[in-house]
């Protein structure tokens, strides 16, 4: 049984065997993603001020892309992915009204970011035996962001006051991911995460932004891709 079982695994078929001879490869992505800020206060709080508390929450979206992937080396491939990413980013605002009463205010900036990430996929083997149908694989590169719902003009009421963020940003990026060889193509599940370069704040001082030196985008993503 055990001779048996060893033979069966030395000859797993392999799916897709030329697959990774090919220079260029081409797909789609689709995936979840969660975006975030970095908050940087100032030096010097005004704790006179009426901001006490700024938290940023979590919240989801969805992305999608399509693919472009250059055989460098045989373990080393350079990768462009044009992304359509949806969400939104939250702050929570504790906002003294009245001494000795507070309450909690919630900003929510939607956003559609179109993404430009340039990436470097370093590539195991593929697995031996049974798992012949499947390699690791890491990541790293940088993304240039195109916020094309951003806020940064728009003129609040006298009722609302706007936080405004600058439509572009820089990100750097890291991630690691599996690939499966199926029988037509191949799938890929990556999880990714970015971190922003530059402060994406507007500069016009605000009740919200009063104690806020700098913020900065913060994103994670799981991602499907399909070449």
């Amino acid at each position: 049984m055990i001779a048996f079982a060893n033979l069966n695994a030395q000859y797993m078929p392999k799916n897709l065997p030329n697959y990774d001879i090919k220079k260029w490869h081409f797909g789609f992505t689709l995936g979840m993603n969660t975006m975030n800020f970095n908050i940087f206060p100032v030096d010097q709080q005004d704790y006179i001020d009426t901001i006490m508390v700024i938290q940023p929450s979590l919240s989801q979206g969805f992305n999608i892309g399509i693919v472009a992937n250059m055989k460098l080396m045989t373990y080393l491939d350079l990768r462009f992915v044009p992304t359509l990413s949806f969400g939104e980013r939250n702050l929570n605002y504790i906002i003294k009204t009245s001494p000795g009463e507070e309450k909690l205010y919630k900003k929510t900036v939607e956003s559609t970011f179109l993404d430009f990430p340039l990436t470097l996929k370093y590539k195991s083997k593929r697995f031996e035996g049974n798992l012949n149908n499947m390699r690791a694989y890491v990541l790293a590169g940088g993304r240039y962001s195109l916020d094309l719902a951003s806020q940064k003009d728009k003129k609040g009421t006298s009722d609302e006051v706007v936080l405004k963020l600058n439509p572009h940003d820089l990100m750097i990026t890291g991630g690691v991911g599996f690939e499966f060889y199926l029988a037509y193509f191949k799938l890929g599940v990556e999880f990714q995460m970015a971190y922003g370069l530059i402060n994406v704040l507007d500069d016009k001082a605000t009740i919200y932004t009063t104690n806020v030196e700098k913020l900065t985008s913060r994103m994670g993503w799981i991602t499907f891709t399909f070449e």
